[in-house]
């Protein structure tokens, strides 16, 4: 699945995590700590290199208060 800007799926959540990481600032370390993972799995997500599974999708959005949708690229915010 590709969105409007033809990103791969995984490419667009990581985007979306960057930028509210950045706009809530926070490093990527406490985001890390906060999610009960190593700070390089979570950079990883960030720059597309691994796909978030359904419960760290979920915490995620729990911890950025964004929806779902919002992290996919099917809404904005």
């Amino acid at each position: 699945m590709e969105n409007e800007k033809n990103l791969p799926l995984k490419e667009e959540v990581g985007k979306r995590m960057r930028e509210r990481r950045l706009q809530l600032k926070l490093t990527q370390r406490e985001v890390a700590e906060k999610l009960g993972i190593a700070q390089p799995v979570y950079q990883r997500f960030e720059k597309g290199v691994y796909e978030c599974n359904y419960a760290m999708l979920a915490a995620v959005c729990k911890l950025y208060d964004v929806s779902a949708d919002y992290l996919l690229g099917l809404d904005e915010y």
